[in-house]
């Protein structure tokens, strides 16, 4: 027999005894997987095919993370195959805190060696968790065991010191690679994006020659973040000078700068191209556009986007809710969460601070408490410091200073500069001088720099009366450097 027919039908034998044993052994596992991979399990059980291949089925196709660590933690052995595509999965799925903890596991328990795809997977979590020092560790492990430093791991090394702020070291690696593409530029430049450095991101820029789309939206999204919004829309003119189409990524980095400026016919001259190109379906396209038309007042046309989107993920639904919410009208808001979990669609962290933040402009204290009890009941949603934040100004809003002060001392976090802000502009609204006194005096040291809060202590002691109190807080104003912002006028 031929030696390569001999190896396969070797592998077809094992093959098929390994799903034989691994159905036997996990028939209520394969049972509770979807439909279809319970079809492509029993339709190519007598085919080369072994557990990996469903772990990737599912991390790849049906985003089942729980049932394929399910499946990995059954394999009875397990190659460099199996851990890089649970650790990809991770990885890809945002599931970053597991990534590291199944590297740590694969280094503890197996014989098995990291390879350059692991790295890549693991200084991608790195990268995102902003963890430089397992990220370094990595690096170390690379280094140390000859891993081929290509230029995929190079770019991944670049890219964690680049979003961990180590730019001067990512800098270095950038100078000394012989061969760069386009993904090792725009880790650079995102890096230096993230942390600020405009400057040195476009400088970087005017280095390559003939940039691709990719790298454009790079630095248009960056711009946009970093508050340049002219420049930004002047980049997308020069983009489209050079020949390049403004796709979906484009549209939706670009769109911020037209709600920045209230740009309602930008905005839709934009949509328009959108509707054009098939590029309004896109959802990041579609809830930027929802966004600028319901802040220039254009609510009719964030609600139309929202009717004509087919797929109403959970990202489309908190936009339309923060539409209405953003207009007072939590009525709306509340039938729109309604309908979405009717509708089959689980709220996330941004849709309950969405509900949150609507419920405490309203005043609405009762369905603000029934929200916020139900995302760790109902939803295993744990709050975080927003969320409490709201509730306090939920409280505050409606006169229960005490229910908040009771409140803001029993929240689990340490209690951000936001929530105690809530309760200061309580206190401001409703005049209690003490309570004012005693969150300020607790603002002052967490956040000495802000203006508003020195602002909002001196008005309460004016409102009572208090003019010495009040004029020496505005000394500490002036003494910690702090100058208040006067108004403006665009006549």
């Amino acid at each position: 027999m031929d030696p390569t027919m001999a190896l396969l039908v070797t592998s077809f034998n094992f093959a098929q005894t390994a799903v034989s044993s691994f159905k036997a052994n996990n028939s209520m596992l394969v049972s509770s997987f979807p439909l279809s991979l319970q079809t492509t399990f029993s339709a190519q059980s007598s085919s080369l095919f072994t557990p990996k291949l469903v772990i990737y089925s599912m991390l790849t196709r049906c985003d089942e993370m729980r049932k394929a660590r399910q499946l990995f933690d059954s394999m009875s052995e397990r190659d460099i195959v199996s851990w890089n595509s649970m650790i990809s999965g991770y990885a890809q799925g945002g599931y970053y805190e597991d990534c590291l903890k199944l590297h740590r596991l694969m280094l503890e328990t197996c014989n098995l060696t990291p390879n350059a795809m692991t790295v890549i997977s693991v200084l991608q979590a790195c990268a995102q968790l902003k963890d430089l020092r397992y990220g370094m560790e990595v690096h170390q492990f690379v280094i140390e065991n000859n891993i081929e430093m290509d230029i995929s791991v190079c770019n991944s090394v670049i890219g964690l010191y680049a979003k961990c702020g180590s730019l001067d070291y990512a800098r270095e690696l950038f100078e000394t690679m012989s061969e760069k593409d386009e993904i090792t530029y725009g880790c650079l430049m995102t890096g230096y994006m993230i942390h600020g450095y405009v400057d040195q991101a476009m400088d970087l820029f005017r280095e390559m020659n003939c940039p691709r789309l990719s790298t454009w939206n790079v630095l248009i999204s960056g711009l946009v973040q970093n508050s340049r919004h002219e420049v930004a829309l002047e980049l997308v003119r020069e983009m489209q000078s050079f020949g390049f189409r403004p796709n979906s990524v484009t549209l939706s980095s670009i769109l911020p700068a037209f709600s920045h400026f209230s740009n309602l016919k930008g905005g839709k001259e934009v949509h328009a191209y959108a509707i054009r190109n098939s590029l309004d379906q896109n959802i990041y396209v579609a809830t930027s556009v929802m966004d600028i038309y319901a802040k220039a007042g254009f609510l009719n046309g964030a609600r139309q986007i929202f009717d004509q989107s087919r797929e109403k993920s959970v990202v489309v639904w908190t936009a339309i809710i923060a539409a209405y919410a953003a207009h007072g009208d939590v009525k709306e808001a509340v039938i729109l969460f309604e309908a979405m979990l009717n509708h089959g669609t689980q709220p996330d962290t941004v849709t309950f601070a969405v509900m949150l933040s609507a419920c405490a402009h309203s005043g609405v204290v009762d369905q603000a408490w029934k929200i916020f009890s139900d995302m760790y009941a109902k939803y295993s949603i744990e709050p975080i410091s927003e969320h409490y934040a709201c509730m306090v100004g939920v409280l505050t809003r409606a006169g229960k200073l005490s229910d908040a002060t009771e409140f803001i001392s029993k929240i689990p976090l340490e209690p951000s500069p936001k929530a105690w802000g809530a309760l200061l502009n309580g206190a401001s609204v409703f005049g209690d001088v003490e309570l004012g006194k005693f969150v300020f005096d607790h603002l002052s040291e967490i956040e000495p720099q802000n203006a508003g809060n020195y602002v909002l202590m001196a008005n309460i002691y004016s409102q009572a009366g208090r003019w010495e109190e009040a004029k020496t807080v505005r000394e500490k104003l002036v003494n910690v450097g702090i100058e208040k912002i006067p108004g403006g006028s665009w006549t």
